[in-house]
């Protein structure tokens, strides 16, 4: 992945407009700025499709290196695939959304 095409997405991409890398299921977004704090980039993870398009409207997101391990921690406790089986024991099936078209491809 190049730090240049980053830079470059951040001073000139849309807000909110979601970029693909080389990773299926892994975007980088650009954020709007907030009050005090500038545009940023951060990680979207959010699983694909057969035809590599994302499953879900929003995915998991992580700013930092330090939100990735804290949800490392969360997803290796052995409680949550039980948690999770319970759910999908209780609650209805349901139905994928409406695709969005995302801009060009980051290698990573």
């Amino acid at each position: 992945m190049s730090e240049e095409k980053l830079s470059d997405f951040l001073k000139t991409g849309k807000d909110w407009s979601r970029l693909r890398t080389s990773v299926l299921g892994v975007y980088v977004v650009k954020l709007p700025p907030y009050r005090s704090a500038p545009a940023r980039l951060v990680v979207e993870l959010n699983p694909v499709d057969e035809t590599g398009a994302p499953t879900k409207r929003r995915g998991l997101v992580l700013r930092s290196s330090g939100e990735l391990e804290e949800f490392r921690k969360l997803f290796s406790d052995e409680k949550l695939p039980k948690l999770l089986g319970m759910l999908d024991s209780v609650n209805p099936k349901g139905e994928g959304g409406k695709r969005r078209k995302e801009e060009g491809v980051v290698e990573l």
